[in-house]
């Protein structure tokens, strides 16, 4: 029996109630309902739970998603999501002088290195959270005490873990054989790189426009449906089920504030230095394919912060520039301020994260605002420091790969491939596995090239079509 995770019905639903709630419908009556017909309120944490729901509640499950998605939902002009209300709501002219070069007028040229610095960067990051995404940071803890790796320094490794340990704290096992330090043997395959992976090929072959069908149609061709998970899983199967791109992200999608559409938008940033506006149009004519508020924002951060880590010297001129892309009022800047004053406290890595983990007390470990505050938390406290930014973006628990990734993604940029540690890159054997057609063993070296190769060519998110 296959039970697919992020797509059986009656597991959706709690997901729905959830996500509901936080845009503020009245769902209570609802909610009432769907336990007294026998179904659950606790949403599964790992996307699916054991065993299918008889047919009667699964079909019923539909049914209250559909009224879930009709229930209206009170305006938020803190959290629009059209990109006319959002570019109105931009703040780079009010920002220090210390990012002025990096407005929308007059993009720059991104040092070769850099570029390149980031793309590994990213795969590094991501290679040290893929063994214990899932794991929780209780869980990181007592693996890296058992083995005598505490505190976090190096890539993961089960050498001397013990068996009791072991079962109380289970690793993701799909990824332990590649991304231990005793096996990794180039990048493996992930999400967070095939999805960069798309954007770099979706720009490649681009008008100077590109548009949300673009995108899909992109997915379609290259990604297998297997390989995307929460928010991209269901518009994947939206899509198929022929309803539009403009809309997918807004049928039985409870994931639309989750970190999936994050992880998308790298390649954006990189792709246009020093046009951080530019970067954030892109970005969000990707991201809201899957995703709505929150987790557009978050995919519009994301991009801004790499178009300036390609330029900048320093993290707090990223973090400064990519919250400008972001309206003030939302949770998601909230969020990014929140994790900044704690790096920028005297509490402890542990005591911080603590407060991290109060805050944002019950929410799922793969939505978008608890990681992109520990995120922040990470680059801040990291000072830009390759090694220290992203074990603190991993230790700190959540969806460990894609905050290590996007983490090492800025700090790579930063410093460039030239001043990587080796311990963290030579391990990548400067090779990427991915299901993606055409990219499967491709050279970082090679990613880089391609991308600095858009450079300049004008690519614009544009508006809505």
């Amino acid at each position: 029996m296959i039970r697919l995770t992020w797509a059986q019905p009656e597991d959706l639903v709690p997901h729905e109630l959830v996500a509901s709630g936080e845009e503020h419908k009245d769902v209570a009556e609802i909610a009432d309902r769907w336990l007294t017909a026998g179904g659950s309120l606790v949403a599964p944490e790992s996307g699916a739970t054991p065993s299918p729901a008889p047919a009667s509640l699964r079909s019923f499950a539909r049914d209250l998603l559909d009224e879930l998605d009709a229930t209206p939902a009170p305006l938020h002009p803190d959290e629009p999501d059209e990109l006319a209300a959002l570019e109105a709501q931009w703040r780079l002219a009010n920002t220090v002088d210390a990012i002025a070069p990096f407005g929308e007028v007059g993009k720059l040229d991104a040092p070769a290195g850099r570029v390149h610095g980031a793309w590994l960067g990213r795969a590094a990051g991501c290679l040290l959270g893929k063994p214990v995404e899932k794991t929780g940071r209780a869980g990181i803890r007592a693996i890296l005490e058992a083995t005598g790796e505490w505190p976090l320094r190096r890539y993961f490794t089960a050498t001397g873990l013990d068996d009791v340990t072991a079962a109380a704290h289970p690793w993701n096992r799909r990824s332990a054989p590649t991304s231990l330090r005793e096996n990794i043997d180039g990048m493996p395959e992930d999400d967070d790189l095939n999805f960069p992976l798309i954007a770099l090929r979706l720009l490649e072959s681009a008008r100077p426009s590109f548009t949300v069908d673009d995108v899909a149609t992109s997915w379609l061709a290259h990604l297998p449906g297997g390989r995307v998970f929460t928010a991209e899983r269901i518009v994947y199967r939206n899509l198929l089920d022929g309803i539009e791109p403009d809309i997918a992200a807004t049928v039985r999608n409870p994931f639309r504030q989750w970190i999936g559409a994050q992880i998308r938008t790298d390649v954006y940033g990189w792709a246009n230095p020093g046009d951080p506006l530019g970067a954030a149009r892109l970005a969000w004519q990707d991201a809201r394919l899957s995703h709505r508020r929150n987790g557009v924002f978050g995919a519009m951060f994301a991009a801004a912060a790499c178009a300036v880590a390609v330029v900048a010297d320093d993290v707090e001129t990223v973090l400064d520039v990519a919250l400008a892309v972001v309206p003030p009022n939302s949770r998601y800047a909230e969020a990014i301020r929140f994790g900044r004053e704690l790096g920028a406290s005297g509490l402890d890595a542990e005591m911080a994260v603590d407060e991290l983990v109060d805050r944002f007390a019950g929410m799922h470990w793969v939505h978008v605002l608890n990681n992109s505050a520990l995120l922040a938390f990470a680059l801040t406290r990291g000072r830009g420091d390759f090694g220290a930014t992203i074990t603190t973006a991993v230790a700190g628990g959540w969806d460990t790969d894609s905050v290590g990734a996007t983490a090492g993604s800025i700090v790579g940029a930063l410093v460039g491939a030239d001043e990587l540690p080796a311990e963290w890159i030579d391990p990548l054997r400067n090779r990427l596995a991915s299901s993606v057609p055409g990219f499967d063993g491709i050279g970082f070296d090679v990613l880089a090239e391609r991308t600095t190769a858009l450079t300049g060519r004008s690519i614009s998110g544009g508006r809505a079509s």
